[in-house]
């Protein structure tokens, strides 16, 4: 579901070719990026086009991704990785640098094609935020309220959101640390402060404001909901129904969590289901659900 917020399609392979630019150290997900600036029929071909590189004022190093089967491509043995390394590496006009280089190149072959560009790898900051100084046993994993956020804000440039019934700011968090302009907002006071020194806790800026989702009175591009579940929260399906109708009046759009199936009250309020997945943790089912 991710995937096709970021690139509008999904695939079963374990890699995708698309001219959209995700830093993938925003998604839990992926774990590196080639930006292609060479593509050849063979390595000799390739290494052709590579030998014009430049890079008078960086140090480098080449990095061979074929190191697992893609698609019907073949895994390629670490000796002969090592090899098209030094080969590529060897014939650029540069300084390589093999421990801490400036830039990391990256080459690989897909489907007997071969590809090389500037290589970058996800850092895998999500798992920083595991660790933060309020926690609810039942609240989202920052694994999937990163992909939540990404899901309802894959390009945030002048897009703002808000999550109204926020908790202990997880989503926040998440959302916050890729640049997204998000703010928070629940009904108790403790959790509040809670969800404000955790966002303090990761060095990070946003606001959590104290109240119901029905007293929000400005407008959003979207709005992120976990919907309380008489676990900890006592809510009603009345109470549920209308926080879904007050999203719809203060949001274009939605990402909506929930354990129970709420598709016609979401089509009752006038929300369209465009997409949805589900994901579990220990014995929670959660469908999220993105509205427009």
């Amino acid at each position: 579901m991710e995937m096709r917020a970021f690139f509008g399609f999904d695939t079963q392979l374990n890699y995708l070719f698309s001219p959209i630019e995700i830093d993938p150290s925003r998604s839990p997900f992926i774990e590196e990026r080639l930006e292609i600036l060479f593509e050849a029929d063979s390595l000799a071909e390739l290494k052709l086009l590579v030998q014009e590189m430049k890079i008078p004022s960086k140090t480098y190093k080449v990095d061979c991704l074929n190191k697992m089967d893609l698609g019907e491509t073949k895994k390629i043995r670490h000796p002969e990785r090592r090899a098209i390394e030094r080969e590529l590496g060897l014939i650029i006009d540069g300084e390589p640098e093999l421990n801490h280089p400036d830039i990391i190149l990256g080459v690989i072959t897909v489907n007997d094609c071969w590809y090389f560009g500037k290589q970058t790898k996800s850092v895998s900051v999500w798992r920083e935020h595991l660790h933060k100084p309020h926690s609810y046993s039942t609240a989202l994993n920052t694994r999937t309220a990163r992909a939540i956020a990404n899901i309802a804000v894959p390009f945030p440039e002048g897009k703002k959101a808000i999550d109204p019934c926020c908790g202990i700011g997880t989503v926040v968090i998440e959302a916050l640390s890729m640049g997204i302009q998000i703010e928070g907002r629940d009904i108790n006071p403790l959790v509040c402060n809670g969800a404000r020194e955790n966002i303090a806790y990761f060095g990070l800026e946003g606001t959590i404001t104290k109240g119901p989702i029905s007293e929000v009175i400005n407008c959003y591009d979207v709005a992120i909901i976990d919907l309380p579940y008489n676990v900890y929260t006592h809510i009603t399906k009345e109470e549920q129904f209308d926080i879904i109708r007050q999203a719809r009046r203060i949001a274009d759009q939605c990402v909506i969590v929930t354990i129970d199936t709420i598709d016609e009250a979401i089509e009752e309020v006038g929300f369209e289901i465009i997409d949805r997945c589900t994901t579990t943790k220990q014995l929670f089912v959660r469908q999220i659900l993105l509205c427009k």
